[in-house]
């Protein structure tokens, strides 16, 4: 990477003049001393390591590596123009205890005593692939869904019709129950077909939306059906702005992440066995929402100058492997009698938003990450 050769010398303590323009950048960049301590740090970086660049001006460049020992030496050695620049894979420490594989460049600056970091995220090309195939994938299953809904809606009127016409021609109860029978399912059937078919056909009603508001609605909704052995944890950044939106649309999504959440906390799940599961009626069950901006964030194939990102964790058993890379298609479920409906609903409104939706899940640890961008 190049540094502006005409910006002025910065004294101790200081940031070069024209460091902003590294705050367009995905690459998490940052400058620093010989010893370590953080002159500077750009957006990428502070959002990837989940601390305020504030916070990072006033610690050290060696506590975001497992691998400190090399890194220190390797900033001494750029320092004292020993090497010219050095390349190694480390570990960084991200807040909350994740930790995410980066290939670190350690390079020499025009000013003396300072060093340039830059830090590259190992997956991130893995992931924007994997975002695009997944988006790609999408937008084939709902049309693919809408359309075998139409194919579906229309017999199943008719169907519906004759049986209740049979009824009324039956001599006797005893065979009514048949008909019956054959109006139930079909008004089942009628039912789920309503719900394919509903995030395509509902207009949108647009209007400032606070994303709190969304989250203490859905809170509101989860304690009112668990008020005993659950607790939702709430870790807001107010300072986060409104959106243009669909309101009732985003209740919907987050709470249909969190309904999910709560069935594998109370272990109704397939693999209800598990040591994690049936933690509320053990009363140690916890979902955590919070809060976020991002800066120069993309996703969706778009690059966003600010985004909202929502995290919704839990304490459950995780997802099941072998449904990891489907649980947002349609009509897939991990749990006995579920629908497969909920996930793919929740996806398909925060795609209308012109955001995404992902999940990372271990035993013990589920989240669901939303990005929406904000004006």
């Amino acid at each position: 990477m190049t540094v502006p050769v005409e910006a002025p010398v910065a004294g101790a303590g200081e940031v070069p003049a024209g460091f902003d323009a590294f705050d367009q950048l995905a690459t998490m960049v940052a400058l620093a001393d010989p010893d370590g301590h953080c002159l500077y740090a750009n957006s990428a970086l502070e959002n990837t390591l989940g601390v305020s660049r504030r916070t990072l001006q006033r610690g050290s460049v060696l506590d975001w590596l497992g691998e400190a020992a090399q890194f220190a030496d390797t900033l001494r050695l750029v320092a004292r123009n020993e090497i010219a620049t050095s390349r190694f894979d480390a570990t960084m420490k991200r807040a909350g205890g994740s930790e995410l594989p980066v290939h670190v460049i350690v390079s020499q600056t025009d000013w003396p005593q300072r060093v340039l970091v830059e830090l590259i995220e190992i997956e991130q090309q893995t992931r924007l692939d994997r975002e695009e195939r997944t988006l790609g994938l999408a937008q084939a299953n709902k049309e693919l869904v809408r359309n075998l809904a139409h194919e579906i809606k229309n017999p199943l009127g008719g169907i519906r019709g004759a049986a209740q016409l049979l009824a009324m021609e039956l001599p006797g109860k005893e065979l009514a129950e048949y008909t019956n029978v054959i109006i139930h399912e079909a008004d089942r059937l009628q039912a789920l077909v309503d719900r394919l078919l509903a995030p395509h056909r509902r207009p949108h009603v647009v209007s400032d939306v606070n994303i709190h508001e969304v989250c203490e609605r859905v809170r509101s909704l989860v304690l009112a059906e668990f008020p005993r052995g659950l607790t939702v944890v709430r870790d807001y950044d107010t300072s986060i702005p409104e959106f243009r939106g669909d309101r009732e649309q985003l209740i919907q999504a987050v709470l249909n992440v969190v309904h999910n959440a709560t069935q594998a906390l109370s272990g109704g799940r397939a693999d209800g066995g598990s040591p994690y599961a049936g933690r509320i009626a053990r009363g140690d069950a916890m979902i955590l929402l919070r809060t976020r901006i991002v800066r120069q964030a993309t996703f969706g194939r778009q690059r966003f100058r600010l985004a909202l990102e929502l995290h919704i964790e839990d304490n459950g058993p995780g997802v099941p492997e072998d449904l990891r890379d489907r649980i947002f298609h349609p009509l897939v479920s991990g749990r006995e009698g579920g629908s497969g409906l909920g996930l793919t609903l929740a996806q398909t409104f925060v795609q209308q938003h012109q955001g995404t939706i992902e999940c990372d899940s271990v035993p013990g640890r589920t989240v669901f990450r939303i990005l929406i961008p904000l004006p």
